[in-house]
């Protein structure tokens, strides 16, 4: 990926899981056919990232405007959660006219068969980044809508309150938290409690301290070659997690997002490991919160901040409706209204050509930055090696076990080279 040419486009305006149990919009009528103005129902299956509850509703509004004939029926899920046991369900009993997840999605079902390839009257109004992580022979199979950043949030007043230099290597970081421990500033804020949390951190000190080096990581894991006990580098990995919980708040376990978030916001906590999802938090709680952004320093201090495509489109193969599934695409890549409605309220970099959010967001000039030095790396190559169902999501389970003192360090280790046959395939 050309991820500094792509991302000079996406990121020179404004940049800019994983839960929510249900969304609105219910159908009024169901045809069997999708031509003319005959109504249509299309079933909606969507994995929802955390700030993205209620853009279902500006999704309906727009569509009513141009396609009053279709109604969505949605079915909205915690992409981190129960997403993946809702393919499993519908790829045995019949897909959704229209799936919503995250790009690694594409390669984990679209070998199989289940989706259909989007058309390129939609895809050429996207950037080209969109394309990159959802193309298999040629063929794009989702529609990359936007994308979330990861890395380490940071207060910037408090940082510069304090004469702390953004940290690129382990060294540096580790100064600064000892100077906030001297201070009575807890270093990181953390929400242990949500397993997701410690499942995608862990992919972000892999992909600096791994991927970065050796993007065949998991290819060699399935060989036999490396493995989790044995690395030394994945020790690291898992360790960095010590880390932060030897240095965030004693009630992590117990403590949700929202109220992180709101720690942070109030200047309880100097640092988060985390990704764009928190800005919505953040921005809600206090819209002057001066935020920066840096990559979570490893072991050689050369990591990149992380670029993830995050919203992404994709249709059923055996759909009876694709005239109005298309009707769909058109509304989401054509109307600019409803793109930067979407982009402001879920605090996100755009994928659409020519769309520029409005929101104000602090930590842009740090991305602008990193990708300007070409230090930026999109996660989907570590999602792909490492497939979240099964894999990272049942590793991070073990990882707070181990935290907790449920489970030896060497058990967790062990746990994720059990689970080697699930490390690359969603099934």
């Amino acid at each position: 990926m050309k991820i500094k040419k792509i991302l000079g486009v996406i990121l020179t305006s404004v940049m800019m899981v994983s839960m929510i149990a249900g969304c609105g919009s219910s159908p009024e009528a169901e045809s069997s056919s999708g031509q003319g103005d005959e109504k249509v129902t299309l079933k909606v299956l969507a994995g929802q990232s955390t700030t993205d509850a209620g853009i279902e509703d500006m999704i309906d509004e727009a569509l009513a405007k141009k396609y009053p004939n279709i109604k969505l029926e949605w079915e909205c899920v915690g992409w981190g959660g129960d997403f993946q046991a809702k393919m499993q369900q519908y790829m045995q009993t019949g897909m959704p006219d229209i799936i919503i997840g995250k790009a690694q999605d594409v390669g984990a079902y679209a070998p199989q068969g289940i989706f259909k390839e989007i058309d390129s009257t939609y895809t050429d109004r996207l950037l080209d980044a969109a394309s990159d992580n959802v193309t298999i022979d040629g063929k794009t199979y989702g529609l990359v809508y936007n994308a979330l950043y990861q890395g380490v949030y940071y207060n910037k007043d408090m940082f510069k309150e304090n004469g702390w230099e953004v940290p690129k290597t382990q060294d540096d970081l580790n100064k600064i938290i000892e100077d906030c421990k001297a201070k009575g500033i807890v270093p990181f804020a953390s929400h242990m409690a949500d397993t997701w949390s410690i499942g995608n951190v862990t992919m972000q000190f892999a992909m600096n301290d791994i991927f970065n080096k050796n993007p065949n990581w998991g290819d060699q894991f399935r060989k036999g070659e490396v493995s989790f006990t044995n690395s030394t580098e994945m020790q690291d990995v898992y360790k960095y997690n010590k880390l932060i919980y030897d240095n965030t708040f004693d009630d992590t376990f117990s403590l949700e997002q929202t109220e992180c978030d709101a720690r942070m916001v109030d200047g309880q906590a100097a640092m988060k490991v985390s990704g764009s999802w928190s800005i919505q938090n953040f921005l809600d709680i206090d819209e002057d919160f001066n935020m920066g952004i840096f990559p979570f320093p490893n072991k050689t201090g050369d990591s990149k901040l992380i670029f993830e495509p995050n919203i992404t489109i994709m249709t059923s193969a055996e759909t009876k409706y694709q005239d109005a599934v298309n009707n769909v695409l058109d509304i989401l890549t054509s109307d600019k209204d409803l793109a930067v409605e979407i982009y402001d309220f879920t605090k996100t970099a755009p994928m659409l050509k020519d769309v520029t959010p409005t929101f104000k967001n602090p930590s842009q000039v740090d991305i602008d930055k990193y990708a300007e030095e070409n230090m930026i790396v999109d996660v989907t190559l570590g999602n792909n090696q490492l497939v979240w169902n099964g894999f990272q999501e049942e590793n991070a389970k073990d990882i707070s076990a181990w935290l907790l003192g449920d489970e030896t360090f060497e058990d967790a280790l062990a746990a994720s080279d059990s689970r080697v046959e699930r490390s690359g395939d969603s099934n």
